[in-house]
């Protein structure tokens, strides 16, 4: 195991990568930008390192910085976290050359599942079901309109790299499309340096539902089974759980055979997520690979009881992968909520400024992740994520009422947060029942009007 890696990240993230490297024995350097120089979750890192200015460009996202960093503290190994560089197949080629591990797949296995539609022709040709849409990044806006027509609307235009809603639009004609061509390109260079988009058929009334995989260097993988993800907003998740409710075990089983089948092709080792769309027939497609850690991983630690930071520092050192397909088991139900700084009455307008008050929830099948405390200032800079409340239960009734009085508990004052939009959603009797789709919380925002 390794003895000392950096942790090229920040907040709740960082908190948790820290955490387990202390019960696995791994003394830990995390990096800070000025902005983030007194956060409170630096001290229980082993030490820290400034790396430059609040912008992210000029501190997380800033590879020679974070590779001195690394050198002048003399790490064996970089986890990336998720969010900045963490699918930056260029950052892991880096960190290869500079002789130090990075924490996730090899970077030519990044560069291939990092562009879409690479990973596209992939799971095509291994016979995985994925949504008509065009072959190769698009050249222009007339290119656009031609895959379009030939696909007819509605169409969903999207970033060729990264993921987490940006870069992504959907549109209904050709005027939407020409409008939504540009911002999509825009949205993507700021998001991810890259102005790359592609086009695929928009599947309508989806569910969005994705399989955790974990991967060693020897040709071992198993699934630790799906997550559903269709609470979002404009493509941005805000509420998961573990299992998906109201799917079949054997739709359940083929989108797991699938993801294993995916994950073999092109030689995968560390922990990841394949990530599909299920229409209303119970079809599912491939969309994408996020060659990560997944925000949402904590709920499919809670039914497996798989430490998956642990797992993925295992697989970075050499270990052989200790689990087997047979002996992972799942029980109950678990739900996570992101609490966002944010102003769900105000189209979600960013809320910045000091927490002057922060009482977290407790209780038996209770876990919050976060980094976030009584009097934290919070920057203007980066992601509006201010931790996850995560509930464990044996049913998926229990879970909800679990995580509705965990909600009722959860104070945090002095900001706005998306806290009282999740006490909406999970009291919705669509979200009770499982009648759910992708533009469930768009509808339901809609009627509160």
């Amino acid at each position: 195991m390794f003895s000392r890696i950096l942790i090229a990240n920040r907040g709740e993230i960082a908190l948790r990568i820290i955490r387990a490297c202390k019960e696995l024995g791994i003394e830990t350097v995390a990096i800070c930008s000025q902005a983030d120089k007194n956060a409170h979750y630096l001290t229980y890192a082993d030490a820290h390192v400034c790396v430059g200015p609040a912008d992210a460009a000029e501190s997380y996202l800033n590879i020679p910085s974070i590779i001195s960093a690394a050198e002048i503290t003399d790490i064996e190994a970089i986890h990336p976290g998720y969010g900045f560089l963490a699918e930056d197949s260029h950052f892991a080629e880096v960190c290869e050359s500079s002789n130090i591990v990075f924490v996730g797949p090899p970077s030519d296995v990044m560069r291939k599942m990092g562009d879409k539609t690479i990973a596209k022709k992939i799971a095509s040709e291994n016979k995985i079901p994925i949504i008509p849409g065009s072959d190769s990044a698009l050249k222009n806006q007339q290119h656009a309109l031609d895959v379009a027509h030939e696909l007819g609307y509605p169409v969903l235009i999207k970033a060729s790299f990264g993921g987490g809603g940006r870069g992504m639009r959907v549109a209904h004609n050709d005027i939407s499309l020409v409008n939504s061509f540009a911002i999509a390109q825009r949205e993507a260079e700021v998001a991810f340096k890259d102005s790359s988009i592609y086009i695929e058929k928009y599947v309508e009334h989806s569910r969005h539902i994705e399989v955790q995989i974990v991967a060693d260097n020897y040709g071992n993988v198993v699934h630790l089974g799906e997550r559903d993800c269709t609470i979002q907003r404009r493509h941005q998740k805000l509420l998961e759980e573990a299992p998906s409710p109201n799917i079949s075990n054997q739709l359940r089983e083929d989108i797991c055979k699938a993801a294993i089948k995916l994950a073999k092709a092109v030689k995968y080792a560390s922990v990841g997520t394949v990530e599909f769309l299920v229409d209303r027939e119970g079809k599912f497609y491939f969309i994408e690979m996020n060659t990560r850690l997944q925000v949402e991983h904590p709920v499919t630690e809670m039914v497996t009881g798989v430490d998956l930071v642990k797992e993925q520092l295992k697989v970075a050192c050499g270990e052989r992968l200790g689990l087997r397909q047979k002996k992972v088991k799942r029980e109950g139900v678990s739900i996570e909520c992101r609490i966002n700084a944010e102003d769900p009455d105000n189209d979600f307008r960013p809320s910045i400024g000091k927490i002057s008050l922060c009482s977290p929830p407790g209780g038996l099948g209770v876990r919050l992740d976060s980094h976030i405390y009584s009097g934290y200032e919070i920057p203007p800079y980066y992601d509006s994520l201010l931790g996850k409340l995560i509930v464990f239960q044996k049913t998926r009734e229990e879970a909800i009422a679990c995580m509705k009085r965990a909600l009722s508990e959860y104070k945090i004052e002095g900001v706005k947060t998306t806290i009282p939009l999740h006490m909406n959603i999970i009291t919705d009797s669509r979200f009770l029942s499982g009648d759910i789709d992708t533009l469930f919380v768009e509808k339901l925002l809609n009627e509160k009007e």
